[in-house]
């Protein structure tokens, strides 16, 4: 017997239950935005130049300063810079060639710099330039970029409901099938979740399937080693100075349940509720951030390690949809199936721009079970 209802001929999109679904839970997932359809299965995306523009001296004799072709051809007769961590202003005076520029120094603003390091990165200031200019007299601009890729990943769940749980009019098909397909979006939900944070990237090929990966294999250059510390202020501090000397802007703090408690401890009453209070477990908090002055959010994600944290910078991070490949739902009951059955099934892969200048691990804090008993023993 076929069993007819009101989705038995339909093929339903999704993807916009799935990105409401993710956007109210308070996990790692809420952060990800939607990128552009992936082409193949192998996505591919350009990086953004958010450092502040440099270049990388190679040597320095006096003020005749030596770098690489593409370093030299950022700059202008004209063009300040400084050294990382120096008030002391340079400027260009001349080229003499594709590699070696003459620079002077333009203003002390109280360093007692006089010449730059031998391998010193200075950071371009900025290139003015003179009243009536002409082509070629601007400063040449080029995206400075790399290209990173991830790999897609199929989503496949099954809705199944039964002749019997059918024919239980206290429930009734309709509202069974509204059910089961709501809490298996859920169960996508935090599946993505995991993938999102930990996923491995696996190319997909015959015999292969296909994984894509997560923060863990992005974001891999910026760390902090607690060194067995109460998770604190300084220690996000510390995680969030090198994300903004990266050209980020740190605005989230990512730990588990028991970490959250621990910043929240420590924080006292500078910590704020920005969730409903009607909402139990995980939770969003909010604190003003001593390096920015901003405000930077606390997720308590149950799914990230209680002696590990993450302070992130959530611009780059996305989701990216195969080609026709969005998340659908349709009816996939076979002939002599004693009840009904639909497929939710999609296809997609994870963003993570500038991973490596966004986001900074801590790792090695102390549990949160013996900082939360110290805590408590000195109050």
């Amino acid at each position: 017997m076929q069993y007819e209802y009101s989705y038995s001929n339909q093929r339903r999109d999704l993807t916009d239950v799935l990105s409401t679904v993710i956007s109210e839970q308070p996990r790692f997932i809420s952060l990800f935005g939607t990128a552009e359809d992936a082409k193949q299965r192998k996505h591919e995306w350009l990086q953004d130049q958010i450092a502040p523009r440099s270049i990388t001296l190679s040597n320095v004799a006096t003020l005749t300063c030596t770098a690489g072709v593409s370093d030299v051809a950022k700059l202008l007769v004209g063009t300040t810079l400084n050294v990382k961590d120096d008030t002391a202003l340079f400027r260009v005076t001349s080229k003499t060639n594709t590699t070696t520029f003459v620079i002077e120094l333009a203003a002390a603003n109280g360093s007692d710099t006089t010449a730059p390091g031998n391998t010193d990165v200075m950071s371009i200031v900025n290139s003015p330039i003179k009243e009536g200019s002409n082509n070629g007299d601007g400063e040449q601009q080029y995206r400075e970029s790399d290209v990173a890729y991830n790999q897609t990943q199929i989503l496949r769940k099954e809705v199944i409901l039964t002749r019997t749980s059918m024919g239980i009019d206290t429930y009734g098909l309709e509202n069974s099938l509204a059910n089961q397909s709501a809490f298996a979006m859920q169960q996508v939900a935090r599946d993505l979740n995991k993938s999102a944070l930990i996923g491995a990237r696996v190319a997909g090929s015959s015999g292969v399937l296909g994984e894509a990966g997560g923060l863990y294999t992005f974001a891999t250059a910026l760390s902090v080693d607690a060194d067995t510390s109460t998770f604190d202020n300084f220690i996000v501090n510390d995680a969030a100075q090198d994300i903004i000397d990266e050209g980020g802007m740190p605005s989230v703090i990512l730990c588990g349940p028991g970490q959250a408690r621990v910043l929240s401890a420590v924080n006292n009453d500078k910590i704020r509720i920005i969730r409903e209070d009607k909402k139990r477990g995980s939770y969003v908090a909010s604190i003003t951030n001593d390096m920015t002055g901003g405000e930077q959010i606390i997720i308590a994600d149950y799914d990230i390690s209680d002696t590990q944290a993450w302070v992130v910078d959530p611009a780059g991070f996305a989701i990216s949809y195969l080609n026709t490949g969005h998340i659908t739902d349709e009816d996939t009951t076979t002939k002599g199936f004693d009840g009904v059955q639909r497929t939710i099934l999609g296809e997609l892969t994870f963003e993570f721009k500038n991973a490596n200048q966004r986001c900074c691990k801590i790792e090695n804090l102390t549990a949160s079970a013996t900082a939360l008993a110290a805590i408590r023993d000195a109050s």
